[in-house]
């Protein structure tokens, strides 16, 4: 066999082995490849390796409103990582930030204005970094170590952190001030945060979620609410004033192991519960709980939920009539919350295959906020998933048949031609690590002559306007 012959037949090989890392792994007969699940297709999956050699915990997501750019931001014991998600089926690592002070499980991250903030627990004077996200869109050479932009030193660890879009407030949580219990940030000015209080009469929380109320509450239409979960109770807060915050109520419910974290409805008149340690204390099977908060002043229970296993449930994020449910070693369970009364599995995908055991594995958290409809998952061994309802992608696998690419495999150039009245923009050549080769921008062709000749073989993800992906064999 010539040489010539054992190299194409070297990147044949390397381009079959590669498609199905780069292609959506559909859910077929109950798997998405080794993992498990229900009516959700695996979009891609960044190996913990990849991003850390800790462990994984938080993540959020960030859309760029300039470039429309989605992005996920997933935190590690020792990190946090930047991944563009745009195209889901080939995300891109683009860098990260090391943790100010000491290495912990604890890290968490919310966006306000274009801005990250980030927090970790029992890792000393941490502070709370703050990152310009648009830093994210000149990224020549990723994967980058970042340093944040700021940092506040007002507190030194804190366990989460939430933030109320709609008021630029944040509000640390479990940190090592106001008894733990939340501590006030104005975020008016992104990049320069400053603390304006905080809140301890009711001791430590553990989570919140914060609104500017528009519910079935009218004596509350329009103040800033906080529902916090604080360990054995959800207190409900107004903290409109934040150097008078009003406690309006309480509830507890049967067999309190951890009151962990929850999250409202779309129409803030119901709110779903996930209690940390009642699967390890009292044997059940994943246990949600409802609440009807139609009277702040007065809420109540509505009903359980259980899951098909005993694995441990995490955090809960709603988006229109379904329940995200973050579940650990069950990996993320979709639920339909259109009944809060009977509350129903309708989906799921587990990125801990191995076993539903009552541990403390699997996926940590999710993010289902994306206009694309992607949805972006942190496990603790497994890293970073972006995946997807069945049968709904409707992006770049088919609008790849508006450019195309001759000759593939290349050696010296490859000829890229636009059709369907689309113009050539923007090219962009990725090498499989994510590491960006070349760009050619202020485009406006029908064609453009790629040359390859001093690419080392191999294969490689070609950008076209941003918003479609090809691949080329380079032999």
């Amino acid at each position: 066999m010539t040489r010539i012959a054992r190299n194409l037949l070297f990147v044949l090989a390397l381009y079959c082995n590669s498609l199905s890392f780069a292609q959506v792994t559909p859910c077929t007969n109950g798997f998405a490849g080794a993992f498990p699940c229900n009516g959700y297709d695996l979009l891609s999956n960044i190996p913990k390796s990849t991003l850390s050699n800790e462990d994984g915990s938080d993540i959020w997501g960030w859309t760029d409103s300039t470039t429309n750019k989605e992005y996920a931001l997933i935190t590690f014991e020792d990190k946090t990582c930047f991944v563009d998600v745009t195209d889901p089926v080939n995300p891109i690592y683009l860098g990260n930030i090391p943790t100010n002070a000491g290495v912990n499980f604890w890290r968490d991250i919310k966006v306000y204005n274009n801005h990250a903030y980030i927090v970790a627990d029992i890792v000393g004077n941490h502070g709370m970094q703050v990152f310009d996200l648009t830093r994210l869109r000149n990224v020549n050479n990723p994967p980058q170590t970042f340093v944040p932009d700021n940092v506040l030193t007002d507190v030194g660890s804190c366990h989460n952190i939430a933030i109320n879009e709609s008021t630029g407030f944040a509000y640390l949580l479990g940190c090592n001030t106001y008894s733990g219990g939340p501590h006030f940030v104005d975020l008016s000015n992104p990049a320069n945060p400053v603390t304006v209080g905080g809140y301890a009469t009711d001791g430590y929380t553990h989570d919140a979620q914060i609104v500017t109320y528009n519910g079935p509450d009218t004596q509350h239409t329009g103040k800033e609410i906080m529902i916090a979960s604080n360990e054995n109770e959800i207190v409900i807060l107004d903290v409109t004033n934040k150097a008078s915050v009003t406690r309006l109520s309480s509830i507890d419910y049967v067999d309190v192991g951890y009151t962990h974290q929850g999250w409202l409805s779309d129409d803030q008149r119901y709110f779903f519960l996930g209690d940390e340690t009642d699967e390890i204390d009292f044997g059940y099977a994943t246990r949600g709980l409802v609440f009807d908060f139609s009277d702040l002043d007065n809420p109540s229970f509505v009903t359980t939920f259980l899951g098909n296993s005993n694995a441990i449930d995490h955090n809960y994020y709603t988006h229109g009539n379904k329940l995200y449910q973050a579940n650990y070693t069950a990996g993320l369970r979709i639920l339909d919350i259109s009944n809060p009364s009977n509350v129903t599995e309708i989906g799921f995908f587990d990125t801990h295959p191995e076993n539903n055991n009552t541990t403390f594995f699997g996926a940590w958290s999710v993010y289902p906020y994306f206009a694309s409809g992607n949805i972006i998952v942190s496990d603790i061994d497994r890293g970073l998933f972006v995946i997807r309802e069945s049968n709904t992608l409707t992006t770049k696998e088919q609008t790849i048949t508006e450019f195309s690419m001759i000759p593939n495999p290349a050696s010296n150039n490859t000829l890229i031609s636009a059709s369907n009245n689309q113009k050539i923009k923007k090219i962009e050549v990725f090498d499989m690590l994510g590491k960006k080769i070349v760009s050619y921008e202020a485009l406006h062709d029908d064609q453009f002559q790629l040359p390859v000749a001093n690419f080392p073989e191999g294969l490689y993800i070609i950008k076209i306007n941003e918003s479609s992906s090809q691949k080329l064999i380079v032999n």
